[in-house]
């Protein structure tokens, strides 16, 4: 990539930033590419360089946060530790994703009620990808003997159902740590799964 490519590509960063946390404050529906153009101290039209709309802009943010942490999950699933350390860090990484990427992390919920089909079908793939990750981390933990789960699938669901509860009372000001909750979630959420 040379320096030009690396320039539009921090440049295109910087913008998705910077949406999402317009989008978090305004909400997607009343949020324009003015109000984005306005963060970023950029005029509209230059924003249109880098996204056609704004669909095309919050997919691309999505699309980034959902991507790292696919990436994240498969590296956990290759390692070579228990299943129980295993699905300790995947959900140290969805309380950390939930946590830092907070404003886009709320909109993935529904995303064919924001996007077109288009765009909506890959983020769902993504979506569908992360929980068949963690199924697959699950039904690991089962067949080495570690976890005892009849239902995988419901109890993956009553852990991230769990996880993204953070979304509504974590506080960086609160008693404990982001690092502090994330390990007092994993202990507590693994326990499901024995």
């Amino acid at each position: 990539m040379n320096l030009r490519e690396r320039k539009t590509a921090k440049k295109k960063e910087d913008i998705l930033r910077s949406a999402s946390l317009v989008i978090s404050r305004k909400g997607f529906r009343q949020t324009t590419m003015e109000d984005i153009a306005a963060e970023l101290l950029m005029t509209k039209g230059s924003l249109y360089y880098y996204f056609k709309n704004k669909e095309e802009l919050l997919f691309y943010c999505h699309e980034q946060i959902l991507t790292t942490v696919l990436d994240k999950l498969r590296k956990i699933k290759q390692q070579d530790s228990s299943s129980s350390e295993k699905m300790k860090a995947a959900i140290k990484i969805h309380l950390d994703t939930a946590i830092r990427e907070r404003e886009i992390f709320n909109l993935a919920v529904k995303p064919e009620q924001i996007f077109s089909s288009d765009y909506a079908d890959v983020i769902v793939q993504k979506l569908d990808e992360y929980a068949e990750l963690f199924d697959q981390l699950i039904l690991h933990g089962v067949q080495k003997g570690e976890f005892s789960v009849s239902q995988k699938k419901m109890a993956r669901m009553i852990i991230l159902g769990a996880a993204n509860w953070i979304q509504v009372w974590y506080s960086p000001e609160g008693e404990f740590s982001k690092e502090e909750i994330e390990q007092v979630y994993a202990d507590y959420l693994l326990k499901i799964l024995t």
